[in-house]
């Protein structure tokens, strides 16, 4: 079996937001890792799809792509998704993050 070395991903906070929490999974079994929004007072009005800040700059090495994906309990509980699911960040991408989402 070959093993491969694990590759590092990091997150830089923007001057903006110091006390943002960086990403984390929710349990220790959790196949990826929760991103809270930049701005925590934000709406979406039914039907409306924007785009909403991290807070943060993704720094992935070459050949990794970082996965956007929606999470069920959002979707179940306030109709709230991705539209373009899931969304890649590439490994070049150095500019804030930024999630699309769509209140359904």
């Amino acid at each position: 079996m070959a093993r491969h070395a694990a590759a590092e991903v990091s997150f830089v906070r923007l001057p903006s937001n110091p006390d943002l929490p960086l990403p984390a999974r929710a349990t220790p079994e959790a196949a990826g890792f929760d991103v809270r929004s930049a701005e925590p007072d934000f709406q979406l009005a039914c039907g409306e799809i924007r785009g909403v800040r991290t807070g943060l700059i993704l720094e992935l090495p070459s050949g990794l792509e970082c996965q956007v994906r929606p999470r069920s309990g959002l979707a179940a509980r306030h109709g709230i998704t991705l539209p373009n699911s899931p969304g890649t960040i590439d490994p070049d991408y150095r500019g804030g993050l930024t999630v699309l989402l769509q209140n359904t």
